[in-house]
């Protein structure tokens, strides 16, 4: 049983999305969150969930926010944005923020089906017109590797940044810079600091 949670703020739509969902035998929707504090909230009880599908506009902490939560406290989880918003800016901040993959709500449910069977599989699924998007967006160069104005940040924090930048979890950066986890969240910590900011997401949009 592959077990899923569904994020959005419209009831409605949380209940069709779930409908679509469970046509399939073998998928269970087992919880549903009306924005992302009240999602963190319920995983700090109990994260055992396979995937989520994420709404991005939503009150309190939006859907971008609290996929670059999971993705640090959660990284088994995996996550797919499922919105209305189809622009280059959306799609990019889900991506950054650790997106495993991206489709738009009207999807048929076999579509949505082939969706969580890829990504369960380690696949990076996306709708036709979002993977459009995104290769234009990786012809124009996004994300950038590293920042260009100074921020008072130290050679490790620039590196840990530039992790950072292509969706990494402090697990695997850690991994890379042959430093212990603790070590990546202390200098993650002093970059938010510096930069005055409270999210990776807002981070990356910083240095830019």
């Amino acid at each position: 049983m592959i077990k899923i949670g569904i994020v959005d703020d419209i009831p409605r739509l949380a209940e069709a999305l779930k409908n679509k969902i469970e046509l399939a035998a073998g998928l269970k929707v087992v919880s549903i969150s009306s924005h992302g504090k009240e999602l963190l909230e319920n995983l700090n009880k109990n994260s055992n969930l396979d995937i989520l599908f994420m709404d991005i506009n939503m009150p309190i902490m939006n859907g971008i926010e609290a996929t670059a939560q999971v993705s640090q406290r959660f990284p088994h989880i995996k996550v797919i944005m499922c919105s209305v918003y189809d622009d280059e800016e959306n799609i990019f901040d889900a991506i950054l923020a650790g997106a495993q993959g991206y489709l738009l709500k009207d999807e048929n449910p076999s579509e949505m089906h082939n969706f969580i069977e890829e990504v369960m599989a380690g696949g990076a699924p996306m709708s036709p017109e979002i993977a459009k998007k995104s290769l234009s967006l990786i012809r124009l160069g996004k994300p950038k590797t590293a920042p260009e104005i100074d921020y008072g940040l130290t050679k490790r924090e620039k590196e840990i940044l530039t992790h950072l930048s292509t969706g990494l979890t402090y697990e695997q950066i850690a991994g890379n810079l042959i430093i212990s986890k603790g070590t990546v969240r202390k200098h993650v910590e002093n970059i938010y600091k510096k930069l005055q900011v409270n999210s990776r997401v807002e981070a990356l949009r910083k240095v830019q």
